[in-house]
């Protein structure tokens, strides 16, 4: 069911039955038409090649090849097509074709050559892993604090898609052209929860598309806990604030706006409050993405002056706020040793099977101990 169609159903606005049920049919056709067009296959190596008909006369060679490729149910994205034109393996007419926006005319040959997929490059590694779901396309995992998802300068190893590399194994289909976990969305480092990974081309593109689409219009749920400082102000409410690098702290975002800035929305609610000496000294909020920019949730929390429990970036200046917890909360909140914030819930469409799958994971322990300390 689309958002549109959610927002009427949440308002109560259905109008006549059949109506709602003939828009509710429409939504579900579309998804439906969607996964299929997902059904493809990891393309083999070797050469191609195709027949320019009249319909594709001037069209783009990039556009033209990945249409083809779709129609014979391979998984070639139009930007892996125009990665192999760039490695000189597409020619027209026996020609090397050197520019990906070259223009094809009726009759003309065009051949590809599909290489190999290229080995991972980051190292399998035996990292044990909390696996909630897992099939041919995709596997979800909840991830535990401390784990970095991807390799970068200062994490080389030990990283998820280390793990995933091997314990995938050969079931990696060459996403983009090499063996590799399909990273769509990340969570960062002490951040814990689900986390969905893609593990074939056919099941990249389709979670890509419905991640940039950010739920606005296709199937995907992203809901996190987030322990707060202070009371937030009303039981519900939305941060509509643009994020980007922080001009001066290079380790930090913050809300930018300008040409700098990225839309950025954040949707919470109040699950709890809790208080000391008669004062609400924290919240339990439940905040919904609506974008997912990098530190999103714990820069608008912070925006809005309630920044998350622990949070060593943005709640650096929240340190006399701890004496202000009772005892047991006073410990339990050094006890974190990172942000007190859980992705808990993950729903979308699966990008190849039209399956609607929805994940729910349990407030780890040291949130859970610190949520309990606060009561």
């Amino acid at each position: 069911m689309n958002s549109k169609v959610k927002q009427r159903h949440a308002r109560g606005i259905y109008g006549p039955l059949a109506e709602y049920e003939a828009e509710v049919a429409e939504a579900e056709a579309k998804v439906t038409a969607k996964a299929q067009q997902r059904a493809l296959t990891t393309p083999e190596a070797g050469l191609r090649s195709f027949e320019v008909g009249e319909a594709d006369h001037g069209q783009r060679i990039d556009k033209f090849l990945a249409a083809q490729a779709a129609a014979a149910g391979e998984a070639l994205s139009r930007t892996r097509m125009q990665a192999l034109i760039e490695e000189g393996l597409v020619s027209l007419d026996g020609k090397r074709v050197e520019d990906t926006g070259a223009k094809v005319r009726t009759g003309q040959m065009v051949a590809i050559t599909v290489p190999e997929a290229a080995p991972a490059e980051p190292k399998g590694e035996t990292i044990p892993l909390d696996i909630v779901f897992e099939d041919a396309h995709l596997i979800v995992i909840d991830k535990p604090a401390g784990l970095v998802v991807h390799p970068a300068a200062g994490h080389e190893s030990g990283t998820l898609v280390n793990a995933l590399i091997a314990h995938c194994g050969e079931t990696l289909s060459g996403i983009g052209g090499v063996k590799r976990p399909g990273i769509v969305h990340r969570l960062d480092k002490d951040t814990t929860g689900l986390l969905v990974v893609a593990k074939t081309d056919a099941a990249h593109q389709g979670l890509a598309e419905l991640f940039a689409d950010h739920g606005r219009t296709l199937n995907l749920t992203r809901e996190y806990l987030a322990l707060v400082w202070g009371a937030l102000p009303r039981v519900q409410g939305t941060v509509d604030a643009p994020v980007g690098r922080h001009p001066y702290q290079r380790e930090r975002q913050a809300v930018v706006h300008g040409e700098k800035g990225r839309e950025a929305v954040t949707h919470w609610a109040v699950e709890e409050y809790f208080s000391a000496e008669g004062v609400r000294v924290a919240t339990l909020a439940r905040c919904a993405l609506e974008t997912g920019r990098t530190h999103q949730i714990r820069v608008h929390m912070a925006h809005l002056g309630h920044p998350v429990l622990a949070d060593p970036i943005y709640a650096s200046g929240y340190k006399t706020k701890v004496s202000k917890l009772p005892e047991k909360g006073r410990k339990a909140h050094d006890a974190m040793k990172r942000q007190a914030l859980h992705a808990a819930v993950l729903g979308f469409t699966h990008p190849v099977t039209g399956e609607e799958l929805k994940f729910e994971s349990k407030m780890p322990a040291d949130m859970a101990k610190l949520v309990k300390a606060l009561r």
